[in-house]
């Protein structure tokens, strides 16, 4: 044991040592009794724990990882003095997050050639599950971002729902993660092995609605050449995701709760049915009730439907999470695009935080990826954002700040001395012209709504 604290401590200082300090890898070293002896600072960062407070443990107390009770890499590497490569676990950090990662061990020995101790690598790929999961669109609720109550109360419901196997409707603004949440209950759920199919029924008039969730038969209409199974036999076993339904005609509507009430499926131009397992999880943009109400959708389709609602905010509703939202993007688009964005200059985040998101979590997300085409340094700042964008709300003179009236007063006077070139302004200001245009939208300073 002596030795390998030994070695590992003449290593401080080496070139080695400061290789491994700078690695995004986690490392760390135990001896034979599994106490451990290094831990670099990737494997702070992943774990959570700092070094002082991982040396001297065993490796299970800290490390802590779905593998350490009954398939321990380290101990199959001692027993076989044999290397394990690329290991998929699941570790819970400091803070109680479950992160996937991917590990390799090594004997380390003596100069003698008796084993003195292990070696470890591992890494954190959350961001590269998270993508996978993305480009399958196996979503997990780890994928959905947000620490707004109403966020954490949906996701802390969702493995009940999942359970349940009742129908649910999913309420919320356009680009709010509602085929997301829908998508997260089948994983969940006991069909997640099997489809899960989604129809945007605001896409389809009702005529091509019908035959694309029944099916038809060949010779049903014009055109009808061959027999073609609907969504809902696609979906059999597993999970039909109706879109928009709130769009959806009332004779469509009636269609549909009888199959719901029967549990049969009538192909068009057929007289025989079938009888189909499928859960049905429908959203819409816009409260069913009050449709109901207005006479615009069946009432008992509605209550046939809403066994279980889940109301999603809008992202101006929960605005504590666009940080959270904007460094899981970037992270994202570092992978996808090979990037090394480290996150939001201030005055772009403030921006975020001010701009009311119409079109919510996805809106966000575009506007970060178009950013990713404009920055090329380390840090997205205002001008990297769309030109386009409104500001969120334009605050009167009076409510302004001592330091915001005196920027204002100093944009004025550049302007005035500068009238005919607003270029030469905010060059003599020190921004681009693009942040001389949001501050004086800011600021409600004449010209800005024509970019003059």
């Amino acid at each position: 044991m002596k030795s390998i604290f030994c070695d590992i401590g003449s290593l401080v200082s080496s070139p080695c040592c400061k290789i491994l300090e700078s690695i995004s890898d986690g490392v760390f070293t135990i001896d034979s009794e599994k106490r451990i002896t290094s831990f670099n600072h990737s494997a702070e960062i992943i774990t959570g724990f700092k070094r002082q407070e991982a040396v001297g443990q065993y490796c299970f107390d800290i490390f802590r990882a779905d593998i350490c009770e009954k398939d321990c890499a380290l101990d199959q590497t001692f027993s076989l003095e044999k290397s394990q490569i690329n290991l998929p676990a699941r570790i819970i950090s400091k803070n109680g997050d479950a992160k996937p990662i991917r590990l390799s061990t090594a004997i380390l020995k003596d100069e003698t050639g008796e084993i003195i101790g292990a070696v470890e690598t591992f890494r954190d790929v959350s961001e590269l599950e998270a993508l996978r999961r993305r480009a399958d669109h196996c979503f997990m609720p780890e994928d959905i971002i947000g620490r707004h109550p109403r966020i954490t109360k949906i996701l802390s419901f969702l493995p009940d729902i999942a359970e349940s196997d009742s129908t649910v409707i999913i309420e919320g603004p356009t680009g709010s993660g509602k085929e997301l949440i829908a998508r997260a209950i089948h994983q969940l759920s006991r069909r997640k092995k099997r489809p899960f199919v989604a129809l945007n029924c605001a896409a389809l008039p009702d005529s091509l609605l019908e035959s694309e969730l029944f099916g038809y038969c060949k010779g049903a209409f014009t055109g009808a050449t061959m027999n073609k199974p609907g969504r809902f036999q696609a979906a059999d076993g597993g999970t039909l995701f109706l879109d928009e339904i709130s769009s959806t005609s009332l004779n469509f509507q009636a269609d549909l709760l009888r199959v719901l009430q029967d549990g049969r499926i009538t192909p068009l131009g057929s007289n025989r049915s079938s009888v189909l397992d499928v859960r049905i999880v429908a959203a819409g943009n816009t409260e069913l009730s009050r449709l109901v109400q207005d006479g615009n959708f069946r009432e008992d389709l509605y209550y046939r439907l809403n066994v279980v609602k889940i109301s999603l905010p809008s992202l101006r509703e929960r605005k504590q999470d666009i940080p959270l939202l904007a460094d899981h993007f970037i992270r994202q688009f570092n992978l996808r695009k090979e990037r090394n964005v480290q996150g939001l200059s201030r005055e772009a985040l403030v921006f975020l935080m001010d701009y009311p998101f119409p079109g919510n979590v996805r809106e966000l997300e575009n506007i970060l990826e178009f950013a990713f085409i404009t920055c090329k340094g380390p840090d997205i700042c205002l001008e990297h954002l769309p030109g386009d964008l409104p500001q969120g709300v334009d605050r009167p003179q009076s409510a302004l700040s001592g330091a915001e009236q005196e920027e204002a007063e100093k944009i004025r006077a550049l302007l005035q001395q500068y009238p005919d070139s607003r270029p030469k302004a905010a060059q003599a200001m020190g921004v681009s012209r693009t942040t001389l245009w949001r501050k004086m939208k800011k600021y409600g300073i004449d010209g800005a709504e024509d970019g003059t």
